[in-house]
């Protein structure tokens, strides 16, 4: 594995993954990255003994096929899952769908602002965060 750290970023949307990896890529570049499109996908990556464990993964909420929420409470059902660090990042501001994230086992919330210098900044501070928890 990465020693610099692996991120999962479950994001269908191709805007929100470009803006993802350029903010990523000048915050962290060290950084490793690995995107997944859609949610169905992300249980079995998880679970592959042979694939490495992300030391964080940033979830969208709304995606189609498997949603974040539903991803999320899958995730926390998964005894192998079960510690991992899960940051849903999100365009959705619905205090209801926040408080259904936090129910079903997510440890940060965070809103995806438009204006990309914001979005960087943002996404700079909790990478940064949760990154340091795992040192």
């Amino acid at each position: 594995m990465n020693s610099d750290g692996l991120i999962l970023v479950v994001e269908d949307s191709e805007e929100d993954t470009e803006a993802i990896q350029r903010a990523l890529s000048r915050s962290h570049p060290s950084l490793h990255v690995e995107f997944a499109p859609r949610g169905d996908a992300v249980v079995p990556r998880l679970l592959d003994p042979a694939a490495p464990t992300p030391d964080l993964v940033l979830l969208d909420l709304n995606m189609p096929g498997t949603n974040g929420l539903t991803l999320l409470s899958n995730l926390r059902a998964q005894p192998a899952c079960a510690s991992l660090t899960v940051v849903v990042f999100t365009s959705s501001t619905s205090s209801a769908e926040e408080d259904a994230c936090y129910a079903a086992g997510a440890d940060s919330y965070i809103y995806k602002p438009v204006n990309f210098e914001l979005f960087q900044t943002v996404l700079r501070g909790a990478v940064d965060f949760w990154m340091s928890q795992k040192a």
